[in-house]
């Protein structure tokens, strides 16, 4: 039974699907980010260099370049549900390869492994929560799903430094299995196994392309915050952009490619797809630059730093709260406009902070800006669907979950070169406040790019999902070509 076909007398059943959901992508978050804290440890133990610790990143990366696009193709072969389970389970057991690791070579095939699973968790989980849950409850249902996603990269630093400082590097992965197995209990007790209409055979082809194409842009982005490793950052790229042109001329000549680039055709989904990133820049630049403007120019430990940081995190839970009631009032168009130069603004006051200011302001303005840009993400991931025919959601949460994560690498990639760029003009071997000033600026001044995009949003757009009309006033037209709004999302 779905939740779309539960009595009345259950409905806080959205909320519950979603932190089921959510507790897989908090697993996952937390990981991603706990582990930079502790690669200096990691390395004395394995009797390396603390920069040949940067594999470990890059092959869980690449694990995700490859998995991401096919996690929509699979889950409509075997089952969201179990394909959502599978995914858990083998994140689990990387974790325990990782935690038991004794070397460097052994724990880059750990993570690797561990990536095949987080590469499926993420669109897999999106995937299962946009079948199981009403449209009406999406708004909220999504808000819920995406708190993890804003808490894990601020509060994994801390809980890092905690785990490195009083106990053994290993429980930073060992920490996974609790949240893991109630995740994966939960998931194969309440979530139904929804199967997809599989059409054609599997695209090994579009697989390997984009898998070259997406892992020397995750790379090349991921590097490029390393000036010595400019020749190997400008070679990535270039690979990158040649296989994804080739990708792209593969997609167009195959009938039912890995990655289908036609879903950019539906206004709202194509509209969200590249406003999104344009923001995505913003909120992948904010967790590299603000703890290194913290510690290297206020002389904040990184302790400290974390705990004003987590003021964002903060933030974006309160946010689930107000979001659909705003939507339903204003609608996403309106909502998208205003709020994403609000958003945007917020995190331009960034460039202004010194360290005569109360550290009270500057929390309650992360708390701010963590509430907006929450609200922002919320919206797009919700309105990105509402012109998706149910046969091709699969391939939209993997398509859009590959963009996600990618424009958050180009985030981090933008503000080191905004960074790099500012020291170089003002002739500093070391970045100082006005360095991180311009990078901030920078970086906002792309975001407010994407109210162009934003303007673009047809005004009853995601209208049904957000009940600010009635649907019957909403017309085929407005909601795109081949859409079917008696479809569940």
């Amino acid at each position: 039974m779905t939740a779309a076909t539960l009595p009345a007398s259950q409905p806080l059943n959205f909320r519950f699907v979603a932190l089921i959901v959510a507790s897989a992508m908090f697993m996952e978050q937390l990981d991603a980010t706990i582990l930079a804290t502790a690669l200096p440890t990691m390395a004395r133990d394995f009797h390396v260099l603390a920069p040949n610790m940067s594999v470990a990143l890059t092959s869980y990366l690449l694990s995700l370049a490859i998995f991401i696009p096919a996690s929509g193709k699979v889950a409509d072969k075997f089952g969201a549900r179990t394909v959502f389970a599978a995914a858990i389970a083998v994140f689990m057991l990387g974790s325990i390869l990782c935690a038991q690791a004794p070397n460097l070579p052994l724990f880059v095939l750990a993570r690797a492994f561990q990536g095949l699973g987080g590469a499926m968790m993420m669109p897999v989980g999106r995937l299962v929560l946009l079948r199981s849950v009403e449209r009406r409850d999406l708004v909220s249902a999504m808000s819920w799903l995406l708190v993890p996603a804003m808490i894990g990269p601020i509060v994994g630093p801390p809980v890092g430094g905690f785990i490195v400082t009083f106990l053994d590097w290993r429980w930073i992965f060992y920490i996974n299995l609790p949240i893991g197995l109630l995740g994966l209990g939960l998931v194969l007790r309440f979530i139904d196994n929804t199967h997809g209409d599989a059409v054609g055979p599997f695209d090994w082809s579009g697989m390997a392309l984009s898998g070259v194409a997406l892992g020397c842009l995750f790379f090349g982005f991921e590097l490029a915050s390393h000036p010595d490793l400019a020749p190997l950052v400008i070679a990535l790229l270039v690979v990158g952009a040649v296989f994804g042109l080739l990708y792209v001329r593969h997609a167009r000549r195959t009938a039912d490619p890995i990655m289908d680039l036609s879903l950019m055709r539906l206004p709202s989904f194509g509209t969200s797809v590249i406003a999104g990133s344009l923001t995505r820049i913003t909120q992948g630049a904010q967790p590299f630059l603000l703890p290194l403007m913290l510690q290297l120019d206020f002389g904040l430990t990184a302790a400290q730093s974390g705990g004003i940081v987590v003021a964002t995190a903060l933030g974006s839970m309160s946010m689930k709260a107000f979001a659909p009631g705003i939507l339903r009032r204003v609608g996403f168009r309106t909502s998208l406009i205003v709020n994403g130069v609000i958003a945007s603004c917020g995190y331009a006051t960034c460039a202004f902070f010194r360290p005569g200011w109360p550290f009270a302001a500057i929390f309650v303005i992360l708390m701010l800006c963590g509430f907006f840009m929450s609200f922002q993400f919320t919206a797009y991931n919700t309105v990105a669907y509402d012109a998706v025919p149910s046969e091709r959601m699969s391939s939209a949460t993997g398509f859009y979950t590959t963009f996600q994560q990618l424009m958050l690498s180009v985030g981090i990639c933008t503000a080191a070169l905004a960074l790099e760029g500012s020291m170089v003009l003002r002739d500093h071997a070391h970045p100082q406040l006005g360095d991180f000033s311009a990078a901030f600026l920078v970086v906002t001044g792309i975001s407010l790019c994407a109210t162009i995009w934003n303007l673009r949003f047809a005004p009853a757009a995601g209208a049904e999902i957000s009940g600010h009309r009635r649907p019957r006033a909403v017309t085929a037209a407005a909601l795109g070509d081949g859409y079917d709004r008696t479809e569940s999302a």
